[in-house]
């Protein structure tokens, strides 16, 4: 059983790799702060399952604590973006 969540482990984190290169190509900043949402929920997928596999059941606090921060992130980002002028009047004003 260990070996089967091992292996899905690692799908994911492949997966996840491969996700993240494509996002991190973009030019734009919200697809940025999708990259750091698909790290996030990614890698406490991994945890999660590596945790079961080994039977550490603190690891599974970590990958909560990971989601947590990408949501946190992503939160700061939604309300930065919101509060931010317009890159138009920016470039009016120079």
């Amino acid at each position: 059983m260990a070996g089967a969540l091992v292996g899905t482990a690692l799908f994911i984190l492949i997966v996840t790799a491969l996700g993240l290169f494509q996002v991190l190509r973009a030019d734009l900043a919200i697809e940025r702060m999708m990259a750091v949402q698909l790290l996030g929920t990614g890698g406490a997928a991994v945890l999660m399952l590596l945790g079961a596999a080994s039977g550490a059941e603190s690891i599974a606090d970590v990958a909560l604590l990971m989601m947590l921060f990408a949501a946190f992130s992503c939160t700061a980002f939604t309300l930065g973006e919101a509060s931010a002028p317009e890159a138009d009047d920016r470039e009016e004003d120079t």
